[in-house]
């Protein structure tokens, strides 16, 4: 059997910001790798440097040392039109809010990512998609026609669309009453395995972190525990 690639690398990540005291350091030397294929959670209270971190594996922000390898490729000083590339094509990106274009459908908010990096037909594809989160029959309906569920799975299928090896989830049922995020949370993981995908999700519920198959926590930006789950009970690595 080969052995399971690599599929994220973070090696000794620091991120420090000046202000009128000195410097303040965000984030102190974190280190993980994930295996394509892999369900894990970082979390973390407010403040813990979590969302510092998904803004450098998104490569939004640069890191004052160390390294995010993305599929085989370091993103942290890469130049902007070749890191939009890579974004586009290794990542995918479920926020708290949706980030749906307003003035499109739900098919062309699915269809976006590939219009943007892709000149083959498509619409197949979102459509699909777009059948699979339970939506085929309002995929010509705006945001503002969907509820909040809806439009959360519409940036599902979005997010999946050019079958990016990555997806980066960022308190995905955070705008949602507890049953909407239930369903939107199983139709993320059901994604995930038929997709093949890598998913990695931010938040600071442990009910979403006892569904991942590995947790990251942080703590005043750093890795204070790491551990997978084995039958419910986690287990120490």
């Amino acid at each position: 059997m080969e052995p399971t690639k690599t599929i994220l690398q973070v090696r000794n990540l620091t991120k420090s910001l000046r202000s009128g005291a000195g410097m303040i350091e965000i984030l102190r030397g974190v280190s993980f790798e994930i295996p394509q294929g892999q369900f894990a959670v970082i979390m973390g209270a407010s403040g813990s440097g979590k969302s510092t971190l998904l803004g450098l594996l998104a490569g939004l922000d640069t890191p004052t040392s160390g390294e995010v390898v993305i599929d085989g490729v370091e993103i942290g000083r890469m130049r902007e039109d070749k890191l939009a590339a890579i974004r586009g094509r290794k990542l995918g990106f479920v926020f708290q809010s949706y980030q749906l274009i307003p003035t499109l459908t739900a098919l062309e908010n699915v269809l976006l990512p590939h219009e943007l990096h892709s000149r083959e037909d498509g619409q197949p594809r979102a459509e699909f998609l777009l059948d699979s989160v339970g939506l085929a029959s309002r995929r010509h309906h705006y945001p503002v026609q969907l509820s909040g569920g809806e439009q959360q799975r519409v940036a599902l299928a979005r997010a999946f669309m050019l079958r990016p090896p990555v997806i980066l989830a960022d308190e995905p049922t955070g705008n949602l009453d507890g049953a909407t995020g239930d369903r939107v949370m199983q139709l993320l993981m059901d994604l995930n395995r038929s997709e093949g995908t890598t998913l990695l999700l931010v938040t600071h519920d442990p009910g979403l972190a006892a569904l991942a198959s590995r947790t990251i926590l942080l703590r005043d930006g750093e890795i204070v525990a790491d551990h997978a789950t084995e039958a419910g009970r986690p287990v120490l690595q």
